[in-house]
């Protein structure tokens, strides 16, 4: 299962921590921002979620957000 990394783009202001943090999702931009190696949701892999939930709780400007995927419900006994 992967989670979704969500960049509020309103808030970033192009630090470069969650670059840091998470170079195998995350690139740079000329002026530092971060964009995605891939186009479209950030998927972030499950060996990386740890690294994402580090990245969203240290933003400086509280600009990431990780999406965990729904979790079916379990099924009746």
């Amino acid at each position: 299962m992967t989670a979704r990394l969500h960049i509020d783009w309103t808030a970033c202001d192009g630090r470069g921590l969650c670059v840091e943090l998470l170079p195998e999702v995350l690139g740079r931009d000329p002026w530092g921002y971060p964009i995605p190696h891939t186009p479209g949701p950030i998927q972030v892999p499950e060996n990386l979620i740890r690294h994402a939930e580090k990245a969203a709780t240290l933003c400086p400007l509280l600009a990431l957000r990780l999406q965990h995927p729904a979790h079916p419900p379990a099924a009746a006994a």
